[in-house]
């Protein structure tokens, strides 16, 4: 069943008051919320560097509503192979949630905020580099696990600073996975087996995106406040400290700063946001491109020059509400891919129900393919298609990056917004006893 369209309604203070009374209620019945036993943490051994034998790819598709990751072909029909649990430990994190008034609070703000009166279970997943383990990061209970993929258990569990975890990137060599730590403006980059900090960098407001780039540099995007109702243009400045930082992610000292305030006033555009949202890298790695909060469409960015060079606006829906604080989290286009050649962007067109091809060199849009409330869109195994969640219809839609047409669809769980190409055992089929 489609998930409801829910829009944000209760403001911090109201999460504040509800979670001090269900504190209350669970101090006097001395009872959690139901859920299934978590199982003991265990420590997983290293991943053998560059192991590739007996693997087969696929693709994970994070559930945030379900806690559930669907794992599918990466091309041809897109199959679901299996479903995992990725809050085996959900009774055990809902108990410490409870007893602690500051978590609880945080954990209702979530659900309140950027959940849309959900929690958020599942924001991002990678596999590790011998196909052995799933690494997830869990918004509403702040921290990231390694799961078993054979047994569905738990190998390590970090909690992040503060009280959210979000958007995750894992290094070209799949030996390390950084994670935004939302609330505490920091990323930690983990050692992917083991689940040990190798370093950590502070960042602008409320980090989201991370990226490697082949340079040996890591990108993180700080998006701001999202979740408040001051969503008009003159009240932007409200929103916080967004700007890109760029470390080397060896070190994570700082080698660059990027306000692109600065870039966007310059092209004209001082009415945009500069809460750089999803964005991709061109392969030589010489351009970017990327969404930013309000804005239907896309930037062009060049990074020898330093400068905004196009902008792509894409049409909006006539049934898309244009009452800006009912958009979801500030989005109104949430999702960005690029074709293994280039030549082709896709967007996931959020708030306006759509996914579209666009030509990298002209810019012209292809046809505009009709799915629900688009979260996220990546590239298939073979390059060969655009892969975007569609977080309101509970599936995912592939579209040829050729033809502009939708070509496949599979049903998922609830609420799919990341999809990430992985690889896993080539003889997995889901957790014993699943």
């Amino acid at each position: 069943m489609s998930s409801p369209r829910t829009l944000r309604s209760r403001r911090f203070g109201g999460a504040l008051a509800l979670a001090l009374a269900l504190l209350a209620t669970t101090a006097a019945t001395g009872t959690a919320s139901p859920g299934t036993a978590a199982p003991a943490d265990a420590v997983a051994g290293p991943a053998p560097d560059g192991a590739r034998s007996g693997l087969r790819e696929v693709m994970f598709v994070g559930n945030n509503w379900d806690g559930t990751a669907d794992v599918i072909e990466s091309r041809g029909d897109f199959r679901r192979i299996a479903r995992l649990n990725v809050v085996p430990d959900k009774a055990e994190r809902l108990r410490e949630i409870y007893l602690n008034p500051v978590k609880l609070a945080f954990f209702l703000g979530v659900r309140n905020g950027p959940g849309e009166g959900h929690d958020q279970f599942v924001d991002d997943m990678y596999a590790t580099p011998d196909g052995s383990s799933m690494v997830v990061s869990r918004p509403s209970f702040a921290d990231v696990v390694s799961l078993d993929l054979r047994t569905g258990r738990i190998n390590w569990r970090f909690p992040v600073a503060g009280y959210r975890a979000d958007h995750m990137a894992v290094s070209p060599d799949g030996t390390r996975v950084a994670v935004s730590a939302s609330t505490a403006n920091t990323v930690h980059v983990l050692d992917i087996a083991t689940g040990r900090q190798l370093g950590s960098f502070k960042t602008g407001d409320k980090p989201h995106e991370n990226v490697f780039t082949s340079d040996g540099r890591l990108w993180n995007m700080s998006i701001g406040e999202v979740t408040t109702a001051l969503d008009a243009p003159w009240l932007d400045w409200t929103k916080g400290d967004r700007r890109i930082t760029v470390v080397d992610a060896r070190t994570f000292e700082t080698v660059r700063v990027i306000d692109m305030r600065e870039r966007l006033d310059a092209f004209g555009r001082d009415d945009l946001s500069d809460a750089v949202r999803p964005l991709v890298f061109t392969p030589d790695e010489k351009t970017l491109y990327f969404q930013v909060s309000f804005l239907g469409g896309f930037l062009e960015y060049d990074l020898a020059t330093d400068r905004i060079t196009r902008a792509k606006y894409l049409p909006g829906s006539p049934a898309t509400d244009p009452d800006r604080t009912k958009w979801v989290n500030d989005s109104r286009h949430h999702g960005l891919s690029i074709s293994p050649d280039g030549a082709k962007l896709c967007v996931a067109g959020t708030m306006d129900d759509y996914a579209t091809v666009v030509d990298r060199a002209t810019l012209q849009q292809g046809p505009l393919v009709e799915v629900s409330k688009p979260y996220w869109a990546t590239v298939s195994g073979d390059g060969r298609s655009c892969v975007v969640s569609e977080s309101g219809a509970d599936r995912v839609s592939a579209i040829d990056f050729a033809t502009g047409r939708r070509v496949a669809t599979v049903d998922v769980g609830d609420h799919p917004q990341r999809v990430r190409l992985a690889r896993v055992p080539a003889d997995w089929t889901g957790p014993a006893g699943s």
